[in-house]
């Protein structure tokens, strides 16, 4: 990983007029992050590249026109698929308050990807620069209105549901509900019931996301989509396309377009 422009450490005096800080590096297919965690709120935001973000009640997959909200104390990790361009801001507590008090992917406009790089040429928004201030209102203001998106897999919280997701997420899942259950010490009824419950998706739903989302990955480091479709347990390439289409509300050779 090369890492660009450190913010410049300033005098403690400086400390509370800073309304923003931000990072910005290179990352290699590959590669990613230690689970961290943050004093200030963190929008997460490649502007080349796909990402997960993982934290204990999900991951969040975001390509180039998205990103990932993590609020401030929230423990996550990040891994990097393809040659990712990170571009990442920490926003101090009021100034975040509009925004949504658990992790969330959202998406990253035309004018909100200029704010982003802009911040990061900058390192830091003073409060006491008028530019500065209107800079950082208008990030705040594009943030608190995005839009929903599914990229997200909720994670199950009781443990036997836990490791039925470890399951489905591993490269041999067990077959049908009745089986993987089984492999849990659940009755199947029982194990639908908690997956509906604590993630919001059934177990078919929920294994679904989670080969769409490895798909994501998968495509975002360069493997055909027939591959990919293959590895992902569809019967066709055509197959695989429906089912991203479905869920992501675009085709996987549209996903990766910049946003306009």
């Amino acid at each position: 990983m090369t890492q660009i422009r450190r913010p410049i450490r300033r005098t403690a005096a400086d400390e509370p007029f800073f309304l923003v800080r931000s990072l910005g590096g290179e990352y290699a297919a590959g590669q990613g992050t230690h689970r961290h965690a943050h004093d200030w709120g963190q929008l997460i935001y490649c502007s080349a590249g796909v990402m997960t973000v993982w934290t204990e009640a999900g991951s969040w997959v975001a390509p180039p026109h998205w990103a990932v909200w993590a609020p401030a104390g929230v423990a996550h990790q990040i891994r990097f698929a393809g040659a990712c361009a990170l571009r990442t801001l920490y926003l101090r507590a009021d100034l975040a308050e509009p925004l949504p008090g658990d992790c969330a992917v959202m998406r990253i406009s035309g004018l909100l990807r200029e704010l982003i790089l802009r911040t990061v040429e900058l390192q830091m928004l003073d409060q006491r620069d008028p530019g500065h201030r209107a800079i950082a209102e208008l990030i705040v203001a594009e943030l608190a209105r995005h839009d929903a998106a599914a990229f997200d897999l909720p994670a199950p919280t009781s443990t036997a549901a836990r490791k039925a997701a470890e399951l489905l997420d591993g490269d041999a899942a067990p077959a049908g509900t009745p089986t993987l259950a089984r492999a849990v010490g659940l009755s199947a009824r029982t194990l639908e019931r908690r997956f509906l419950a604590e993630t919001g998706l059934s177990v078919a739903a929920w294994a679904r996301q989670a080969r769409l989302l490895k798909g994501l990955n998968r495509l975002a480091e360069g493997e055909p989509v027939k591959v990919v479709a293959d590895a992902c347990g569809y019967a066709s390439p055509s197959a695989f396309v429906a089912a991203f289409k479905a869920a992501f509300g675009t085709t996987p050779g549209r996903y990766f377009a910049p946003s306009p």
